[in-house]
């Protein structure tokens, strides 16, 4: 991969997160409202206007825009206004880690389960074994988490009694909801990589490879399933970077202290700094995954060049 290259998308990935900072933070400040004027007991007028200059509220939006920015560039994501004496980055620090770990278990779970199902539908198509995996993802695209979730718990943790239900620590605590954030994925997975499977499977190569004479699993695994997976590869790149920075449903049902539900509490809270902290956090994830993603291309086809 030539310097160029990396150069020129460091200089777009700046750019990105420069408009993604920029939408983010004037669409948070036109919305009516602010982070002190709701909940059941509305604060005193006096003490709204003392929080709203403490934390430079009460100052033009651009200017506070500008401050936010320099603010970013030494590092600093602000403080929280509804998690009193603890910064943005204490909250990232303290629960990305969590959401990081099972997000990753789940993509695992995704890939191991995904890709073989739909290597072994593609070369059994049309027979009873294609249409029961097909069967298998259909109904891991169709159950969401929130049913999914609470029907693990009751089978392995209320009746066999087998796996916690809740909290974090460990490695028995992952695999309920590992498994429930990353069956719905394998089943995508599953059957891109059938489709794309299909596609391959039927191309010159892959006949005249098979006239050669060379193995059926040579033939499958190292010509046919290289190729196929390009189209799978480009999904893997956003799907990991959205399992990683946390799930909010998922981190409900088994009580785990992760980032995905501080990011959704602190848009109900209108907590701007959480807000902002987590958003770009995530587009850097999906930056940093997209760009692993193009890598990745030439190693599966070396016809693609990065000129």
């Amino acid at each position: 991969m030539q310097l160029s290259y990396i150069i020129r998308r460091a200089v777009y990935s700046l750019f990105f997160l420069f408009l993604l900072a920029t939408v983010t933070f004037f669409l948070m400040h036109a919305v009516p409202g602010g982070p002190f004027s709701g909940g059941e007991k509305p604060l005193p007028r006096e003490i709204v206007e003392r929080l709203m200059r403490y934390y430079h509220l009460d100052r033009p939006v651009w200017r506070q825009f500008l401050e936010y920015l320099w603010n970013i560039v030494r590092g600093d994501l602000g403080p929280s206004y509804t998690q009193r004496g603890r910064t943005v980055n204490e909250i990232i620090k303290d629960h990305l880690p969590v959401s990081a770990q099972l997000g990753a278990v789940a993509f695992l779970v995704a890939v191991f389960l995904g890709i073989p199902m739909g290597i072994i539908a593609a070369v059994k198509f049309n027979t009873f074994i294609d249409y029961f995996c097909m069967l298998i993802a259909v109904a891991g695209i169709s159950i969401p988490a929130m049913a999914l979730g609470p029907l693990l718990i009751y089978i392995f943790g209320v009746k066999l009694r087998v796996l916690p239900v809740a909290q974090w620590g460990t490695w028995k605590h992952m695999v309920l909801p590992a498994f429930t954030l990353g069956i719905g994925s394998s089943a995508m997975i599953a059957r891109l990589t059938r489709a794309s499977m299909l596609q391959v499977i039927r191309a010159d190569f892959i006949r005249t490879a098979r006239a050669k004479g060379l193995p059926e699993s040579s033939i499958i695994l190292r010509h046919a399933l290289r190729n196929a997976l390009i189209p799978v590869v480009t999904v893997l790149g956003p799907l990991f970077g959205a399992l990683v920075t946390g799930t909010l449903v998922v981190e409900q049902i088994f009580c785990i202290p992760g980032l995905g539900r501080f990011f959704v509490y602190s848009i109900t809270d209108r907590d701007y700094p959480v807000i902002m902290g987590v958003t770009l956090l995530y587009g850097a994830v999906i930056i940093i995954m997209n760009f692993v993603v193009d890598a990745s291309y030439a190693l599966l086809d070396p016809r693609i060049t990065y000129d």
